[in-house]
């Protein structure tokens, strides 16, 4: 029997509810295993022609970012795991999947749903690519 022992779990966050219920799900794994979690959050780039319309925006998404991944960090230090964080640029689906190639996570915990304005039939339109694009096993939590 092959044994694969899960030492780094990505929990991509997007400050949903069900992104939480995601690094929950993540916490308990990570206690039973000895893991460490990395938060990861992306982003949304706008088009630039833009410029200066969107620099606020910008600026408040990366602010409440930076605000749910120490919220995040707190959690994890309140049940003794070690939390790690990035927050990317881009377009969240294509980020995270890269993210973990380059890394070598062994599992990916994410809720069925987060703050995307898209509704899909049974997943969220983000957890829906990871779930088809990734090479490592993801957990969907509802």
């Amino acid at each position: 029997m092959n044994k694969t022992k899960i030492s780094k779990i990505l929990v991509p966050l997007d400050g949903s509810k069900n992104s939480f219920i995601g690094l929950d799900k993540a916490i308990y794994i990570a206690r039973q295993c000895g893991s460490t979690i990395t938060g990861i959050h992306v982003v949304s780039i706008y088009p630039q022609h833009l410029g200066d319309l969107v620099t606020p925006l910008k600026a408040k998404l990366l602010q409440d970012a930076i605000k749910f991944m120490e919220k995040a960090k707190v959690v994890c230090a309140q049940n003794g795991i070690v939390f790690r964080h990035k927050i990317l640029y881009g377009e969240a689906k294509l980020e995270i999947v890269d993210f973990v190639k380059q890394n070598k996570f062994d599992l990916i915990v994410m809720g069925s749903r987060g703050l995307g304005g898209v509704k899909e039939a049974l997943l969220g339109s983000v957890s829906n690519a990871i779930v088809h694009k990734s090479h490592v096993p993801v957990l969907v939590v509802k």
